[in-house]
């Protein structure tokens, strides 16, 4: 790679290409939004159908053809505790294959500027919280999602090779649990706070008086809207430049409990919540240290109550449309 180019974090070009890896998704498309708002006039998509991530070959003509300046890659294969423990296999080949092949295109066809977006669950079940981004592989990962949590380090470890081996600022978000419009909702896929809602909403439109939700409540989480994501995203696009992955979260979490009761009343529900403490519960506590991400300049700005009652508004209006 060139030294003459100046690489150091600046304002990136409205006009350049810019490709959103998952644009569909939870997160890419609260990406795709926020690049939209901030002015960016040519970006560029492609859902599954039209490009399988997974197929490497496809994956370099696309970047030959389409030679993106910056690129997010946020397309990845997710989902809660019951679907990360009943296909481990998928969770670790699919990611692995999808992270490696948009990277190794994205470096044959020089593009400046790569966000890696992995996940909080890269970090030791039982971290010290909340969790500083130096807790990286200290201990044991929740098995779970440990198939999962693999595939997300090594692309951060991807991320940090090619900036030892090519001098290239890319880097590396790990955000909390997200939520917003396009999120998973299916029974298999979705994670916790889309599968309640779907859960609730069903109740509700079905005249039942009992939810049963998994595990004991008791567990914290801390829960991060995607268009609070997406505005970090762009800011550390612009202002961060590291070899040392950075969290994306709020700094505060409640029990699943809480969130249950919080959503439960946002739908309407006036029924009894039961817990099946015969399921498991996952890590006890997941709360990300976002003191870097603080230090940078941007904090998130929408709190949970008003996320939540946006999200449920957008999964009504958009109920035979969601991934059910």
């Amino acid at each position: 790679m060139s030294d003459s180019i100046d690489y150091s974090p600046t304002r990136l070009d409205r006009e350049a290409p810019f490709y959103v890896a998952g644009h569909r998704g939870l997160a890419g498309s609260a990406m795709w939004r926020a690049l939209e708002i901030a002015g960016f006039t040519n970006l560029v998509g492609r859902t599954s159908s039209e490009l399988d991530l997974k197929n490497r070959e496809a994956v370099f003509e696309f970047f030959r053809q389409s030679r993106p300046k910056y690129v997010v890659l946020a397309a990845a294969k997710v989902g809660g505790i019951l679907a990360n423990s009943t296909y481990p296999v998928d969770f670790l080949s699919d990611n692995l294959r999808i992270q490696t092949n948009v990277m190794d295109a994205a470096r044959e066809a020089g593009v400046e500027r790569l966000l890696f977006l992995g996940s909080s669950c890269i970090y030791p079940k039982l971290a010290q919280q909340p969790i500083r981004e130096d807790a990286l592989l200290t201990g044991h990962l929740e098995p779970t999602n440990d198939a999962y949590a693999i595939a997300k380090i090594a692309g951060i470890l991807q991320v940090q090779a090619v900036r030892k081996q090519d001098g290239l600022p890319w880097i590396s978000a790990m955000p909390t649990n997200l939520y917003g419009p396009n999120d998973n909702f299916s029974p298999l896929g979705s994670h916790v706070l889309p599968a309640l809602i779907r859960r609730y909403d069903e109740a509700v439109s079905e005249g039942g008086q009992a939810v049963t939700n998994w595990g004991t409540g008791s567990p914290r989480r801390e829960f991060m809207h995607a268009d609070d994501l997406a505005s970090a995203l762009l800011h550390l696009f612009e202002n961060y430049d590291a070899p040392e992955h950075v969290n994306v979260g709020t700094g505060s979490d409640v029990t699943i409990r809480e969130i249950a009761e919080t959503i439960g009343d946002l739908m309407g529900f006036n029924g009894e919540t039961n817990w099946d403490t015969t399921k498991p519960d996952g890590t006890p506590q997941k709360l990300l240290d976002v003191s870097k991400l603080a230090a940078s300049g941007w904090t998130a700005n929408i709190s949970l109550r008003d996320g939540l009652r946006s999200t449920i508004d957008w999964y009504r209006a958009h109920a035979r449309e969601v991934r059910r």
